[in-house]
């Protein structure tokens, strides 16, 4: 698969980031578990100079504190959303970057519309079926284990930023 035209990386939480759990507290926040491995994938890319876009339809601020410590910016975790192609747009703009330049990760009819209108719409193995008849590539790994990880990794590895700089990434991190 030819990932040399990749500019950006925008994805769906639940189910992609996470495995889909979601605990809720006394105080009704809802809790999710993320991936390290994905999370340092993230990173990897932000180090890189890739716009990273959150684009979910859950609404914990629990959601943008975890991804900006990944480095997202928290302008760039867009939360409750219901038609995410306002968000993708807003993104796309942001960045002057065509949806063709971004890579979306989703797993539920919801993100259909992202994954075909991206220039390389990734699901996660455990997405559902009609997710993964539209999505150029079904990763290997489930949500939240390991899906953004590999898609991230192979994205940066074909472009050759698959480098890592330990004073530059104690200097952002």
């Amino acid at each position: 698969m030819d990932l040399s035209k990749i500019k950006a990386f925008a994805f769906d939480i639940d189910g992609v980031a996470t495995d889909g759990g979601v605990f809720c507290n006394s105080d009704g926040d809802l809790l999710r578990t993320y991936d390290a491995k994905d999370g340092f994938a993230i990173r990897m890319a932000v180090m890189h100079g890739f716009p990273v876009a959150v684009i979910t339809g859950g609404s914990s601020e629990s959601i943008r504190k975890r991804m900006m410590t990944s480095g997202v910016k928290p302008e760039d975790v867009f939360l409750h959303c219901r038609d995410k192609r306002e968000q993708f747009a807003l993104f796309c703009q942001r960045y002057s970057l065509q949806p063709e330049d971004v890579m979306f990760f989703g797993d539920d009819v919801p993100d259909m519309a992202l994954i075909i209108a991206s220039g390389c719409g990734v699901c996660p193995a455990d997405a559902v079926d009609e997710v993964k008849e539209v999505a150029d590539w079904v990763t290997a790994h489930p949500g939240g284990r390991g899906c953004l990880r590999e898609a991230i990794e192979a994205t940066l590895r074909q472009q050759e930023k698959w480098v890592f700089d330990a004073v530059d990434y104690k200097a952002k991190f």
